[in-house]
């Protein structure tokens, strides 16, 4: 192993085995062999045994190539810079997009340390107006909830931020889903927070996207309990269920809970989020389906399980 392998094995970053990628991206083992020896985009670490782990960032890289080549690039046209999440088509164009993206950053953060939500909702709606929720959320939300969540831990900022912060958005959010067109026909799908999770922003982003992709939605919220997901999904005819976590879940809850769910539903179980990186392997054994973070990514295997179009 070269250096940056070894630091990386000795570092507590969670590695993932290709399998568990494979299932996270729905990129299949041969072709990341093929990206990685053929194309130079993807260099796992290598354990002694020559056995190939991948880190998070090796992750939203491959959703990165899967984004592109979806858009018509060939395989061959991608370059190893492309692949940064900030970046888009071209290199010139994705420094312009990485401008917008920090100044609109830096403006958000400025209106929640002020507590102005004029400000802020202004901000953000500019944002939605030149790119799609999912880009807005990838791009400018996620970002500054870290933003946010490094100024508590640093004593810079305050948990009063956050919380205004999300409560603005959880707002906006679910007004944009309550006044969404009834007009989708799609398959139903049920979606709702793991036990435990109060987060419901990321919940909210898929079920506006789902819902933008013709699904029909309906939505039980944070933390739900697992054991009373079924009747309902029964009761009102569900196509299939998706939950949805932003933390590391306890083992308890997937191993027995999910589990249960899964046995107790005549439909498919997929779990979404960081809560389906964290603890992908025990997802999939429970029979459920691990989506991962990616939020286009997990629709597009979400489309391929139900084989919509």
């Amino acid at each position: 192993m070269n250096s940056e392998a070894t630091q990386l094995m000795d570092s507590p970053e969670k590695l993932y085995t290709i399998g568990t990628v494979s299932k996270l991206t729905g990129v299949g083992a041969i072709t990341l062999r093929a990206w990685e020896r053929r194309y130079d985009l993807i260099t796992p670490v290598r354990k002694e045994s020559g056995h190939r782990l991948y880190t998070r960032k090796h992750i939203d890289q491959i959703n990165r190539i899967t984004s592109l080549t979806s858009q018509g690039m060939r395989i061959s046209q991608i370059r190893p810079d492309m692949l940064e999440v900030t970046n888009t088509e071209s290199s010139e164009e994705g420094s312009r997009h990485r401008d917008h993206w920090d100044e609109s950053l830096d403006a958000m953060i400025a209106s929640i340390v002020d507590f102005d939500e004029h400000r802020l909702e202004s901000v953000y709606n500019q944002a939605l107006a030149i790119a799609p929720i999912e880009e807005v959320t990838a791009k400018l939300v996620q970002p500054l909830l870290r933003s946010l969540g490094a100024r508590w831990k640093s004593g810079e900022g305050s948990i009063a931020e956050e919380h205004f912060f999300s409560f603005i958005l959880r707002n906006r959010l679910g007004a944009q889903f309550h006044h969404r067109s009834r007009r989708a026909n799609g398959p139903y799908l049920l979606v709702a927070c793991l036990p435990g999770e109060m987060h419901e922003i990321a919940l909210q982003v898929f079920a506006l996207s789902a819902h933008n992709s013709g699904y029909r939605i309906l939505s039980l919220g944070a933390s739900m309990p697992l054991e009373e997901i079924a009747y309902v999904a029964e009761k009102k005819k569900c196509d299939a269920i998706v939950l949805s976590g932003s933390v590391e879940p306890d083992l308890q809850v997937i191993e027995q809970d999910l589990a249960k769910l899964v046995s107790q539903a005549d439909i498919p179980v997929f779990v979404g989020g960081q809560s389906s990186v964290a603890v992908c392997d025990a997802i999939n054994k429970t029979g459920a389906i691990a989506l991962g973070q990616d939020i286009s990514t997990g629709l597009k295997r979400l489309n391929d399980a139900l084989k919509t179009d």
